[in-house]
């Protein structure tokens, strides 16, 4: 049905302004009849007791597992300093309650009556989909509608991705913009109903600040406008809250041998407390990041001490960062101009420490009028423990209740085979066929003479004690499938533990007793670069798994092995509030040589690397 429409209205921008005068029909009043009101009263009396009897089970899921932004029609709301902006993708499921914006012949050929367009888009935005500034409706004009394609949405950021054409719905688009002369202090939104229930997601941006996560629209939604800070425009729902509310985040991440604490603010709050040069900006210039980062670390280094078992320590600054917060994530954006309001920066302390401590604090010591209440949360091996920091209750602690924490350490190598054990390669053998042959001797003279030999017994049991202690010592150095296997795990495994320290000099003795030679310096290059996250300014993967899938031994040369294999590498990074995990594949040619009576990578040939 969608398919026979071609019906779109664009106005040039410069020519939307002179649209959008009182010229624009008078809106029709909305009423609400005393038996409608009292109905909706009852429902909404009843829908409360229903959600506080519940409210253990519903609030849990209700914010984090939230389908809206997938709904069958998508209201993007973005209001400016002079208007509000519409942007409608209507799925066909909800086209009968959007059945005011069909063209005239789909419209009658469906039975929905004679009205005109013309009449059904002004009925359209004054009943239908109507913006309140206060308690009047704000007249809209069309600027576009017609078919299009919806886009698709990542389900974690939900920002929209190229859209394969297989996977391409066709839409209605519609554009819609709601003038006003004078900033409204609030806005309320009616969804359609005179025509049925329609399912849709939406969300409220202040210029450019989105006010809310993807949600169902739902009549009687009212949002407050902040003109002076468009961040802390908001709804009075908790459910209609925005992921990322609060204009400062704190984070302890607790891992073996390290605590890092993780501040994350916007500068435009700290520019209230003390003065970063960003009075009448708008934009904080590319130039400029360097001098903010600097003042924003001078102004921390007093805020947020840090206590570990007890003690007060002194965080290093590990890594300052621009950010750019989308609805679910957070990226590194340094380098480019940035809107004042928006603009997030994120400080990441380290703190070394002897394996794993008892009890870790932060105290949060800064409050305003707008910010009562500050998300915060401490990360373990056992996942994120979320709260919220207020005034009277101001510590953010992590208190050691792993029972089986996991102490990384490096994998003991079996060492390649001694001076004897590489003798017991051919003695066995010889030992071997020296026992046959003198046990077939004495067996003769035995038979002969009825008597043997004390030497003769003595040797033969020497032969033999000889050949056992040969097999044995071969046993314990071949390299079989399974020890071959084991030995690259080894090898590898330690090769990325040595990345879980700091400090370059640390990192190559930890290396240099699993590699030799150039491919020191290689590796550390190579690994280094593999295990940072370039589009989070250099976060670093921790590896937690080294699995080798399959090694192949492509030959033996003096104290050298070539082998073929492959491994999977799994690891996580925590960073701006969220834990990533991470997994690779690779496939390999390596060569192991005994260097000074240790095994030692000597070679590396990458084949194949796969993100997983």
């Amino acid at each position: 049905m969608l398919c026979l429409w071609s019906i779109k209205l664009v106005v040039p921008e410069q020519r939307q302004r002179d649209l959008l005068h009182p010229r624009i029909p008078e809106a029709i009043p909305m009423k609400t009849s005393t038996r409608t009101r009292s109905r909706t009263l009852h429902l909404t009396i009843a829908v409360a007791c229903v959600l506080f009897i519940y409210s253990g089970a519903v609030l849990a899921d209700a914010i984090v597992r939230t389908q809206a932004m997938f709904a069958d029609t998508i209201a993007e709301y973005f209001v400016e300093d002079d208007l509000v902006r519409l942007e409608l993708e209507i799925g066909q499921n909800d086209v009968s309650a959007f059945r005011n914006l069909l063209p005239d012949d789909i419209y009658q050929r469906l039975g929905y009556g004679e009205a005109p367009l013309a009449q059904r888009l002004k009925t359209f935005t004054t009943q239908d989909m109507v913006v309140l500034a206060g308690e009047s409706p704000l007249k809209g004009v069309f600027t576009k509608l017609g078919p299009g394609t919806r886009p698709l949405r990542d389900r974690i950021t939900s920002e929209v991705v190229p859209t394969p054409e297989d996977q391409a719905a066709v839409v209605i688009r519609a554009t819609i913009l709601y003038p006003f002369e004078k900033r409204p202090d609030a806005l309320t939104l009616v969804a359609p109903r005179k025509n049925g229930q329609a399912n849709i997601g939406f969300v409220v941006y202040h210029k450019g600040i989105a006010v809310n996560d993807y949600r169902y629209l739902a009549s009687g939604f009212t949002v407050h406008l902040d003109w002076q800070d468009p961040w802390y425009s908001s709804f009075p729902q908790r459910g209609l809250r925005r992921q990322y509310f609060s204009p400062m985040t704190g984070f302890i991440y607790v891992e073996p041998y390290e605590v890092r604490k993780e501040i994350i603010l916007r500068p435009s709050d700290v520019q209230r407390i003390v003065d970063l040069g960003l009075d009448g900006k708008d934009t904080i210039s590319a130039d400029r990041h360097d001098d903010i980062k600097q003042k924003v670390v001078a102004f921390l280094s007093d805020h947020f001490p840090v206590t570990i078992d007890g003690v007060a320590v002194e965080g290093t600054v590990d890594r300052v960062n621009f950010l750019k917060r989308t609805l679910r994530s957070s990226i590194v954006v340094d380098g480019q101009d940035l809107d004042l309001w928006s603009a997030t920066l994120g400080v990441i302390y380290y703190f070394p420490t002897d394996g794993l401590p008892q009890r870790v604090e932060m105290e949060w010591d800064i409050f305003t009028d707008k910010m009562q209440m500050v998300p915060a949360a401490t990360v373990d091996q056992a996942g994120p423990l979320p709260t919220m920091l207020e005034p009277d209750a101001n510590i953010l602690r992590w208190d050691n209740f792993l029972r089986f924490p996991e102490l990384p350490t490096l994998n003991e190598i079996a060492p390649p085979p001694t001076v004897l054990q590489r003798i017991a390669k051919w003695a066995r053998w010889i030992a071997t066929a020296a026992t046959i042959g003198l046990g077939a001797l004495l067996l003769i003279r035995f038979r002969r003479q009825r008597r043997v030999a004390p030497a003769t017994a003595v040797v033969l049991l020497c032969t033999v004690a000889i050949a056992v202690v040969s097999f044995t010592q071969f046993r314990r150095s071949s390299l079989d499938d399974e020890r071959l296997q084991e030995l690259v795990g080894n090898l590898l495994h330690n090769v990325y533990l040595a990345f879980d320290y700091r400090g370059e000099e640390v990192i190559y003795d930890v290396l240099a007793k699993s590699v030799a030679g150039d491919l020191l310096t290689e590796i550390y290059l190579e690994t280094q670069k593999s295990l940072e996250l370039a589009n989070q300014g250099g976060a670093r993967v921790k590896v937690k798994s080294t699995t080798v899938d399959e090694a192949e031994l492509l030959g033996r040369e003096g104290n050298h092995l070539d082998i073929q294999t492959s491994w999977t590498v799994s690891g996580s990074v925590g960073h701006w509030g969220h834990v990533h995990q991470r997994t690779n594949g690779y496939r390999a040619n390596l060569q192991i040589s005994d260097v000074d009576g240790a095994w030692k990578l000597t070679r590396l040939e990458v084949l194949d690397e796969q993100r997983l």
